[in-house]
């Protein structure tokens, strides 16, 4: 069997994965962005705030170093 595939297929798929990759990165910061105002927006931090702010920044840390790499 040919499991190789065509350049066109190999183009397509390597744009569908950044095309993935950037939603969720925009998806990430604005979602940190939602959060940071929420949080700020009462004029305190609790611990529950804290918590979710660097639940979120380390979710966002972890997709940045998921970028699909071009072959």
């Amino acid at each position: 069997m040919n499991d190789q595939q065509s350049p066109d297929s190999q183009e397509f798929v390597g744009n569908l994965k950044n095309g993935i990759w950037l939603f969720g990165l925009s998806s990430w910061v604005f979602g940190i962005t939602d959060r940071s105002i929420a949080s700020f927006a009462d004029g305190y931090l609790s611990a529950l705030d804290l918590t979710q702010l660097f639940t979120a920044a380390t979710f966002f840390v972890a997709w940045v170093f998921l970028k699909p790499s071009r072959a």
